[in-house]
């Protein structure tokens, strides 16, 4: 599988990447879609100290204990649990950050973190103190490089403008091309790649299609609205080819993405997900075809 430079650091990430939060937590239905994606070539795997309350970065860093030094292993911090795990609050501060790192290497069994990414952040967060965790983190070994989990512009620019994040991981599909405005460029721009999850957004954009609609519809398309683009995008640019191919290409014909995370709940997933990726990219003509089809998506707020 084809690796694309993550930012200006020397981390080379394979163009899918393993989404670990829906890998469950029944240790050897996991290790079999983590072992499936090894098999595939995927050598990016991202977990969250929040995912499945810890037990998700214990259970990744056992199954990639034996290949430590192939894969690169991404996670994030910022959601402090309350005392009785039942829930969450928002913690940027430092002293929290440097505190967190320890316990996510424990669960994940290695001396360091690939790529350690605030899960979160907004204006009101202490973004210096946010930062100086990060770049002691990295002077101290902890962590090989940082990046943000980030939808909002706002956010995004003060720490395009302040740090040296090398990644920022969002949401974005052909159903949810909020990126395209303002992020992607900008990251662009400041040699920031971009990882991007939800490509197929929520199943929508498979050869399942409205089956997995809801009557919410999604983002701002209508549940009718769903039932008139999918099939139009299907019969215009997927007729021979899937819906899962058109989806993942349309994401990593960006020049600022670097990898896509798809999740998995079970190792075929993992292998139509794969072969989407290997196959050809899209042309311009496709690209634009899918413009035109879909809304150009903007962000309300977050300006």
């Amino acid at each position: 599988m084809k690796k694309r430079r993550l930012g200006n650091s020397d981390l080379n990430v394979t163009e899918l990447g393993l989404g670990c939060m829906s890998i469950g937590t029944e240790e050897k239905a996991a290790r079999a879609i983590i072992e499936t994606a090894l098999e595939e070539g995927i050598n990016y795997f991202d977990t969250a100290d929040l995912y499945d309350l810890g037990e998700n970065e214990t259970i990744v860093g056992r199954a990639l204990k034996d290949v430590r030094e192939q894969v690169i292993i991404a996670t994030k911090v910022g959601n402090r649990l309350y005392q009785n795990r039942e829930g969450w609050s928002w913690d940027p501060s430092k002293a929290y950050i440097k505190e967190q790192v320890k316990e996510s290497l424990k669960r994940l069994g290695t001396d360091y973190i690939d790529l350690y990414q605030l899960h979160g952040g907004t204006l009101d967060d202490p973004i210096d103190e946010t930062i100086e965790a990060f770049e002691e983190l990295k002077s101290e070994g902890f962590i090989r490089y940082y990046g943000i989990s980030s939808i909002r512009p706002n956010v995004i620019r003060e720490f395009a403008s302040k740090s040296s994040i090398v990644s920022v991981m969002m949401q974005y599909s052909i159903l949810d091309r909020r990126p395209e405005e303002v992020a992607l460029p900008l990251l662009h721009e400041h040699g920031i790649s971009v990882v991007t999850r939800g490509p197929l957004a929520k199943g929508l954009l498979s050869d399942k299609m409205l089956e997995k609609a809801s009557e919410e519809g999604y983002q701002d398309y209508s549940l009718a609205e769903l039932a008139g683009v999918l099939p139009l995008l299907k019969e215009k640019v997927a007729s021979f080819r899937s819906l899962t191919e058109v989806a993942l290409q349309y994401n990593l014909a960006n020049p600022a993405i670097a990898s896509v995370i798809a999740g998995a709940s079970n190792p075929e997933q993992i292998r139509i997900n794969a072969r989407a990726v290997r196959s050809n990219p899209l042309i311009s003509e496709e690209i634009a075809i899918i413009k035109e089809l879909t809304k150009a998506n903007l962000y309300s707020n977050h300006r």
